[in-house]
């Protein structure tokens, strides 16, 4: 089949639109990975009965021979090539872009400490519905007319579309207390790899009982994912990344509550970058968030004691706990000027004021190793502070310089180096390209005296190579590495393959995994089986196979991905 007879056939199978116009091939070629994969076409579906319509006519196309293959996308923002495919793209954010309800316990007539399928620490206090296609900052709007939020938000809230927050299991700054994506994923309508549609949601033994017997995929997927998971219960348990934050691979641990036995295939949807089902409609839970917030920050200069610092502050709850590196802090300082000049002038004044005892650590060389930042958020300023303060005491005798920024104003620089010094370097330094390849690793905080140093010591072997900065979620020992490299060099690129497998061996040696946040996509899928072991590669294999038996949903993601794949899809920027 050419591609403009698959045009022709998915044009007239479909309500919205479908573009090969060159420009729009060359932008969706692209997310915010190291890759580039040129598409086909790019179709527009206006509702869930369009997005089956492209499936079926793509598996079509696939029966009689066509290589073809499809994968779904909302805003671009990946970071590890999850959206890029070179065949047909199914873009979300031009029509079904609506958030559809949101809807607090009082109105649902739900029970006080209402929480869904799986048990959390905090009670859920309403939930949403949303399209794929909505905007992060458009879904919070919406929710916080009504005093609730979905925390599970990424650092790139303000350009992120719900589409890749749920597909990846996103996860951000407020993860440490309330959780991951998954954790508020309650039912998703989704899109099967033969164009049917169904709803995955928490079901009991006898409603699973009742899904097996039906002679249709969705039937089929039951009957092999309930084998599976009971069969290899111990398996899948022995391989279950033991750290509080995970992307990577199929989350086979999560899909059955063992107190319970109900099984929810939403939340193996949830994570698994659009292999399995395309997801169409979610419905998610939300709290409502603490309106006061204190930090404590923290400057450290010897890393062996880091552990004990996180052990000691942990107690108190911080709703966040996190970090960036000397390299952060001081090139954050040295492009102050850049930073400040994107605010208004007041503003700007009074956080050019405030950065002076900043400045003046740079100048004598006084730059800790580590700035730690763990804020206390609660009902009340002087609650907050409290907790604040609690924890600071509990760092006596510890030898760390500490401090406590008593309300937001007073923290928004420490947050402002945090989220914008990477920005920040990607546009002040030109001619490198931002590199993200080990950028999201979860270690436990335990591994830190000895994880840390060896960790730069490896970076420090490849500083010809690249400029980075280390920051992360220290709380929950995720850490985020993008180095800004010169591509047009052969030994640059080079680098990519070569280090990315050291780091790894360290983090998987400290017991940790490939990724917490940003998910496998093209430049972690074929690190999997260093991670998990050939029989867990071989239970997400037969899960693909069971939910995707065509494999026209997004190939080579999770399962199939290879170096080579690395290596071929890189981009070439001009020299």
């Amino acid at each position: 089949m050419t591609t403009e007879e698959l045009r022709n056939a998915l044009a007239g199978a479909m309500r919205g639109e479908v573009s090969d116009d060159a420009e729009t091939l060359k932008k969706l070629s692209r997310d915010t990975s190291l890759f580039t994969r040129m598409p086909e076409l790019v179709v527009y579906p206006e509702d869930a009965n369009d997005v089956s319509a492209v499936v079926k006519e793509v598996g079509r196309a696939r029966a009689a021979g066509a290589d073809i293959s499809l994968a779904a996308r909302s805003a671009g923002t990946d970071m590890s090539g999850g959206p890029l495919t070179t065949g047909v793209v199914v873009s979300f954010t031009k029509h079904m872009n609506r958030v559809l309800e949101v809807v607090s316990r009082v109105e649902a007539g739900l029970p006080r400490g209402y929480t869904p399928d799986l048990a959390v620490e905090q009670p859920h206090d309403g939930y949403a519905v949303t399209e794929p296609g909505v905007f992060y900052r458009d879904f919070e709007k919406a929710t916080l007319e009504k005093g609730l939020m979905m925390p599970s938000y990424p650092a790139s809230r303000e350009i992120a579309a719900m589409g890749g927050i749920v597909a990846n299991n996103s996860g951000g700054e407020r993860t440490l207390k309330y959780g991951k994506t998954e954790r508020y994923v309650e039912e998703l309508d989704v899109v099967l790899s033969d164009g049917s549609q169904t709803t995955f949601k928490s079901l009991t033994r006898a409603e699973v009982e009742d899904k097996k017997q039906l002679q249709t995929l969705e039937g089929a997927i039951y009957r092999e994912m309930d084998a599976l998971v009971t069969e290899n219960a111990a398996l899948i348990e022995t391989h279950r990344p033991k750290v509080s934050k995970n992307s990577a691979g199929y989350a086979l641990w999560s899909i059955r509550d063992a107190a319970t036995g109900s099984l929810n295939l939403a939340k193996l949807i949830c994570g698994s970058q659009g292999t399995l089902a395309l997801w169409t409609k979610a419905k998610l839970a939300l709290v409502s968030p603490k309106g006061h917030r204190a930090m404590l920050v923290i400057f450290l200069s010897n890393l062996d004691i880091l552990p004990e610092i996180v052990s000691r502050v942990l107690p108190q709850h911080p709703e966040s706990f996190e970090s960036y590196d000397d390299h952060t802090f001081t090139l954050a300082v040295k492009f102050l000027p850049q930073m400040l000049s994107q605010m208004g002038l007041v503003k700007a004044a009074r956080l050019g004021i405030d950065f002076i005892p900043e400045a003046a650590m740079v100048a004598t060389g006084g730059v800790p190793k580590l700035i730690l930042m763990a804020e206390f958020a609660e009902d009340t300023i002087e609650e907050a502070d409290r907790r604040a303060k609690v924890a600071q005491d509990a760092l006596v005798g510890l030898d760390v310089q500490t401090k406590i920024e008593k309300d937001e104003k007073e923290s928004e620089k420490y947050w402002i180096v945090r989220r914008e010094s990477f920005n920040l370097l990607r546009k002040n330094l030109h001619g490198l390209v931002s590199s993200p390849f080990i950028d999201d690793f979860v270690v436990p905080p335990s591994s830190y005296p000895t994880f840390l140093p060896k960790l730069n010591a490896l970076l420090d072997e490849y500083k010809d190579n690249m400029i980075y900065t280390v920051a992360g979620h220290i709380g929950d020992g995720n850490i985020h590495i993008i180095p800004l490299m010169d591509l047009t060099k052969e030994e640059n690129r080079a680098v990519i393959l070569d280090l990315a497998p050291k780091v790894y061996k360290m983090v998987i040696e400290a017991g940790g995994t490939t990724t917490g946040e940003h998910n496998d996509g093209i430049v972690r899928t074929p690190y999997l089986p260093m991670l998990f072991g050939p029989e867990m590669i071989a239970l997400f294999e037969r899960t693909k196979k069971v939910f995707d038996p065509q494999n026209i949903l997004n190939p080579g993601k999770k399962v199939g991905g290879t170096f080579d794949d690395i290596r071929r899809d890189l981009i070439h920027p001009t020299a």
